[in-house]
């Protein structure tokens, strides 16, 4: 080959000069070293994995598997809130086409509309929001916030909340002791949903519709009324449903959130 051969060329005063020959350079091989990085494989029914995996790989892959599940939340929530939206009479019927669970795409679906795309925090998950999902908007910027920059995880988040509610709530009166009220599981989940459909925190909600209630009831009977906090929850749809269940004598005699 060429490469392997001396040119020549003319002297200007006679005879001939050989040229070396440069050798042509050869791709560089791979070392020890750096051995060829394997993927992970994923698939229907589980993962294929190398037989031999540096832990780095390994912990890297994990982190790659929970940020999917993560986005699956949000995908499916907003596959949810686009069928229901465009395809009102059909939507369910793609539910069940694709295998999925109606009411655990339900919860995704409101969590995703609680919280536009614009307002979703990549640093935290979907559990995160769906935490704060029942919140004005406001309280939910300043508890996203605050689970952001304390790198809070999911438990410490809601800790937090709770540590929050105790403080914000008044000492009960001596007069006034506080009761349980046992509700049949069915029916508490029926309330549950109601208040996740408004937006509006459980306790919140119940204690406004029993006091509207109480405040309606005592107005008919011409005794006087003392409102509660139902006027903060005045005109809420769902209210009403609530006062009819409380003026019935089904009811055992807290509520259990």
């Amino acid at each position: 080959m060429m490469a392997h051969q001396a040119g020549q060329t003319a002297r200007p005063h006679g005879g001939t000069a050989t040229t070396v020959p440069q050798p042509v350079p050869r791709p560089a091989r791979a070392t020890a070293s750096a051995p060829r990085r394997v993927p992970v494989l994923t698939t229907k029914v589980g993962l294929q994995m190398p037989a031999k995996m540096a832990y780095d790989e390994w912990e890297r892959a994990g982190r790659q598997l929970a940020d999917v599940l993560d986005s699956s939340s949000w995908w499916l929530g907003d596959w949810m809130v686009y069928g229901k939206d465009h395809y009102t009479d059909r939507y369910q019927r793609g539910i069940r086409a694709a295998g999925l669970s109606y009411q655990t795409l339900r919860n995704y679906a409101w969590v995703s509309r609680r919280f536009d795309l614009t307002r979703r925090r990549p640093a935290l998950s979907f559990q995160h929001h769906a935490e704060l999902a029942s919140m004005q908007v406001a309280d939910q910027e300043l508890w996203l916030d605050r689970a952001e920059q304390g790198q809070w995880t999911t438990k410490q988040l809601r800790g937090a909340l709770r540590a929050a509610r105790q403080g914000e709530q008044r000492p009960a009166a001596a007069a006034e002791p506080s009761r349980r009220l046992e509700v049949p599981g069915s029916r508490l989940e029926w309330w549950h949903q109601a208040a996740r459909e408004l937006g509006v925190d459980f306790e919140q909600w119940v204690t406004a519709a029993l006091d509207s209630a109480a405040a309606t009831a005592l107005e008919a009977s011409g005794a006087p009324a003392e409102r509660g906090e139902a006027a903060g929850l005045k005109g809420v749809q769902g209210v009403q449903d609530v006062t009819a269940l409380a003026g019935q004598r089904t009811l055992p005699v807290a509520i259990s959130a």
